[in-house]
């Protein structure tokens, strides 16, 4: 198993369908779990695709469309009942606050797990953590709506065969990472750059800056394609993105793999998604999201 991966558990818009179960996506990001959007059967597509309660350290709500959250309430109670041994912490938008608290206390259950509240106001960093720093800003939606993204740190790589040449072994390597140089060696002469893997996902939206923000320079981007190009005013009415439109974000943002999600039940042929993502000229990878597949975070450039 990938140490990076993303975990679908539903891919359908409002109305589920016999193959398609509401909203639900873990992060899989080295020992860090990072739940989205957790809709109505999350919990039994969580046993499906072999995710834990103990898995997720973090849920992030996009907005609170019952098709993104009505999950929450029995996750949170499995989470509870399974007496997850960290602390879990719970972002979704500030102006949802009601619904969250009715969702967290839907019905009786014995509190065993801290739980923190962390709802989001405003575009900006929510949490740094060693592993990464996540960010949420604002979507156009007719309920207020935030797409989150996460930035590994970059770092620098050491070369082995510069460290060689300039004679720098043994514990130098640990001091010229430190200090930044040896005598004329510097950390530059040494190792490169290496840039941090970046993942966003963005939910029910139109086009909008927040969008486009979020998507830049992502290895990999989830993202919604509610309806299909010849669907694009019906789109747009309801707050939503098309294929052709989600592919062009993903096209100008250099993003490597594109994950389409969030269909509609009026369509019966996922391959049309991928024919107008392709049509729209994005050339990276691509993938039409069925419930319980498992996308790997593409491996490093370098």
């Amino acid at each position: 198993m990938s140490s990076r991966e993303l975990v679908v558990l539903g891919t359908a818009s409002q109305v589920p369908t016999r193959h398609r179960n509401h909203n639900g996506y873990l992060l899989r990001w080295d020992g860090d779990g990072i739940l989205f959007d957790p809709g109505e059967g999350t919990q039994r597509q969580m046993l499906r695709a072999g995710v834990a309660a103990h898995d997720i350290d973090r849920i992030c709500v996009t907005h609170f469309h019952g098709d993104h959250s009505l999950g929450l309430a029995g996750v949170i109670q499995r989470i509870n009942l399974d007496q997850v041994p960290h602390p879990v912490t719970a972002h979704y938008p500030a102006s949802g606050q009601r619904f969250f608290e009715r969702l967290r206390y839907a019905t009786a259950y014995r509190e065993s797990v801290d739980l923190t509240e962390a709802p989001v106001a405003a575009d900006g960093v929510l949490a740094t953590t060693g592993a990464y720093t996540l960010s949420g800003h604002r979507l156009s939606h007719p309920v207020e709506s935030y797409g989150y993204r996460l930035v590994e740190p970059d770092r620098r790589r050491m070369l082995p065969e510069r460290l060689a040449e300039h004679g720098i072994e043994g514990p130098d390597i640990g001091r010229i990472q430190r200090e930044g140089a040896i005598g004329d060696v510097t950390l530059d002469d040494v190792s490169e750059h290496r840039r941090g893997q970046r993942f966003a996902f963005i939910m029910d939206t139109r086009l909008c800056d927040g969008v486009h923000v979020l998507a830049e320079g992502c290895d990999l981007l989830v993202i919604e394609s509610t309806f299909l190009d010849e669907d694009e005013r019906l789109a747009a009415d309801h707050g939503h993105l098309t294929a052709g439109q989600a592919a062009r974000v993903a096209r100008d943002a250099g993003v490597r793999h594109l994950v389409l999600t969030h269909f509609s039940q009026r369509y019966g042929d996922p391959a049309v998604f991928e024919q107008q993502a392709r049509a729209a000229g994005f050339e990276g990878e691509l993938t039409v999201a069925r419930d319980l597949d498992r996308v790997p975070v593409p491996s490093r450039h370098v």
